[in-house]
């Protein structure tokens, strides 16, 4: 694959706490402003620029994307962010209470992303393209990387853990989530630069985890400047952390529908037992296995098994698919679970309780095994696209630990 160095903007280092911040699409504009609130080094101050101006502004408007563009810039002239003086790559390592997850910064190639060789398995909205194709174009900057994942080498985790064995160039801490964020640089011209880079090069593709509207924007981006006659630009390439998959944890994303479509709960769990076996009430919150599902239901919980799942099909068997094709569908009416209101999404480390809340007296949950990297690959591998809300990465990565500039400064 093409990973390539580069010179990135960084937090000066004692600052780097005050200035990272959540991914920008992870909250709301309110949850923003709290976040932001008398932090004038926010980096969400660049990401999510509305929360300056007053409430109910637009969003979208032309004056949010001016305001991160100067927010960006007020930054770089204070030197609260420094450009690295030479190339180079990174490692970068979270730490969530006992888990650690440590991937590689670099640029990744718009051109292979045109070509499917960066895979994806979501689809995106267009509206959130033309959101952050905006905020690219008009801050001239890549502002927080896309998460991918590749399969995994010994040679290259070696590498990585030997890298962090030494003091970090950049540490910060972060308390939306609780996790640390390290980074040390690598030199490209080193020789565990050129190592590096042999190293990701033998890989046969990368795999988006997270950041599939990241992405979409940053090839958008390179088309407009294409257009414009501009060609072979630092906008041809995109912020990424690619991560060796080992180190990498997929959380179930689980679903609660608000009502039963009509139905009595006998008559629903009757419907139910069509395509799964249903285990008595007193179940774990949490399902035993693959093509197991626990439902809330009446105020406890039942372990579902799904019957006769097709192994052949990247798609019909995974966990999610089933779900929706032979319960959420047919029996609740869900058939498009990206615009029905009935539905709600939970994340897994929100914990089965928020499930229990959240569906309440009259409706249903479902917290569900979680996506394993192998069936994302498999998918990835076939051209297919999950189905929505499929996988959650955790820990998210930091906004504003790296910034990739496409404007030649």
């Amino acid at each position: 694959m093409d990973f390539r160095p580069f010179r990135p903007l960084t937090p000066c280092p004692e600052l780097t706490s005050r200035i990272i911040s959540p991914p920008y699409d992870v909250m709301s504009t309110a949850e923003a402003r709290k976040i932001a609130a008398g932090e004038p080094l926010s980096f969400l101050r660049v990401t999510r620029s509305e929360l300056e101006l007053d409430e109910g502004a637009d969003p979208y408007g032309a004056e949010v994307y001016r305001r991160g563009r100067e927010n960006l810039d007020r930054l770089v002239a204070g030197h609260a962010l420094v450009k690295a003086p030479h190339p180079v790559y990174a490692i970068y390592r979270q730490t969530r209470g006992v888990r650690t997850q440590i991937g590689i910064v670099g640029l990744s190639s718009v051109a292979e992303y045109e070509r499917d060789l960066v895979k994806k398995h979501e689809l995106t909205r267009a509206e959130k393209e033309d959101d952050r194709t905006r905020h690219i174009d008009t801050t001239e900057a890549q502002t927080g990387p896309v998460f991918l994942a590749m399969r995994s080498t010994s040679e290259l985790r070696d590498l990585c853990i030997a890298v962090t064995l030494t003091r970090p160039d950049l540490d910060g801490w972060m308390d939306y989530g609780g996790v640390r964020h390290e980074a040390w640089f690598v030199a490209a011209d080193s020789e565990r630069g050129h190592l590096l880079a042999a190293l990701m090069a033998q890989s046969p593709a990368f795999y988006i985890a997270d950041g599939h509207h990241r992405a979409a924007s940053a090839m958008r981006v390179a088309k407009l400047r294409r257009e414009a006659g501009l060609v072979e630009g630092p906008w041809e390439h995109f912020l990424t952390v690619v991560f060796p998959s080992e180190w990498l944890e997929i959380l179930p994303y689980n679903r609660v529908v608000k009502d039963l479509n009509g139905a009595s709960a006998e008559a629903f769990l009757s419907r139910v037992a069509e395509h799964f076996e249903v285990g008595p009430p007193g179940a774990s919150p949490t399902p035993s296995a693959r093509h197991c599902v626990s439902m809330w239901l009446g105020q406890t919980w039942r372990e579902l098994t799904m019957k006769d799942v097709d192994e052949n099909d990247p798609i019909a068997s995974l966990d999610v698919a089933y779900l929706q094709d032979h319960l959420l569908a047919p029996v609740l009416g869900i058939a498009d679970p990206r615009r029905d209101h009935r539905i709600d999404f939970v994340g897994g480390i929100r914990g089965t309780a928020t499930l229990e809340e959240r569906a309440g007296e009259a409706g249903v949950a479902f917290s569900m095994y979680p996506t394993s990297l192998s069936e994302l690959f498999r998918v990835a591998d076939a051209g297919s696209i999950m189905p929505p809300k499929s996988t959650w990465f955790e820990p998210k990565l930091a906004d504003g630990l790296f910034v990739h500039r496409i404007d030649h400064t």
